[in-house]
């Protein structure tokens, strides 16, 4: 079983679900501490001009030590109504402008108090349209006894000792805190995806990679879309 851990993030750019489409399992890793100024509820979309800007989800205050699924969306603010329109932009231009707004009507017509559930049904979605398998589970509600974690790549570890899975693959972002020798000393291949971002056409004076997947269903069918997943080395 290949296994992917990762926290959940808010419409993620194409590499996440790069890693998404080519793992069997994958887990929401939601018992570690927050960390301000990630994705978990926020990520980037182009402007209506030039270069780009955050569409994010407003959060209620919470501690420093807070974990990440005990953080609540402050849902006092009209935030749904500001990312549409805040996308509205794109309708001059993205050829598949309508269909990514009904996706987004489906997603808002919930109402969210936690951000990974908000996050989770953007992901599971997210999967559907662009007609990918998506098993995941949440770690949290696992219940899952692990060995004890001495050093950042022993969660992973550990999870897929717990899960009993063959293979660990993962964003190249944290390459550095793993010892992959860990990993091969209990038979667990272990892998970094690394996505080709090969530009698309924004209708822009130059192209801005990376951004939410948002940006990338708005110029390209589900079948473009697939092939760019599929465009991908291993580090």
């Amino acid at each position: 079983m290949k296994l992917g851990i990762m926290q959940p993030y808010f419409f993620p750019y194409l590499g996440y679900f790069s890693l998404i489409k080519h793992t069997d399992k994958w887990i929401v890793f939601d018992s570690v501490q927050y960390i301000r100024h990630g994705w978990i509820e926020r990520n980037r979309i182009l402007k209506p001009q030039e270069g780009w800007q955050y569409i994010s989800v407003p959060l209620k205050k919470h501690t420093r030590e807070t974990l990440i699924k005990d953080i609540r969306i402050n849902n006092d603010e009209d935030w749904t109504n500001k990312i549409i329109r805040q996308l509205e932009h794109y309708k001059k231009k993205a050829p598949y402008y309508k269909n990514v707004m009904t996706l987004l009507d489906k997603i808002f017509q919930k109402k969210y108090d936690s951000i990974v559930n908000l996050d989770v049904t953007c992901l599971a979605e997210v999967c559907i349209y662009l007609q990918i398998n998506f098993n995941y589970s949440i770690y949290s509600e696992l219940n899952l006894q692990i060995e004890q974690v001495n050093k950042p790549d022993e969660w992973a570890l550990n999870i897929c000792k717990a899960l009993k899975a063959s293979e660990y693959i993962n964003l190249p972002g944290g390459i550095q805190f793993f010892n992959r020798d860990k990993f091969i000393d209990q038979k667990i291949n272990i892998s970094f995806q690394n996505i080709i971002l090969n530009p698309y056409n924004q209708y822009k004076t130059s192209f801005i990679p990376g951004l939410s997947i948002i940006d990338v269903m708005m110029f390209n069918s589900i079948e473009e879309i697939n092939k760019m997943l599929n465009d991908y080395e291993l580090l």
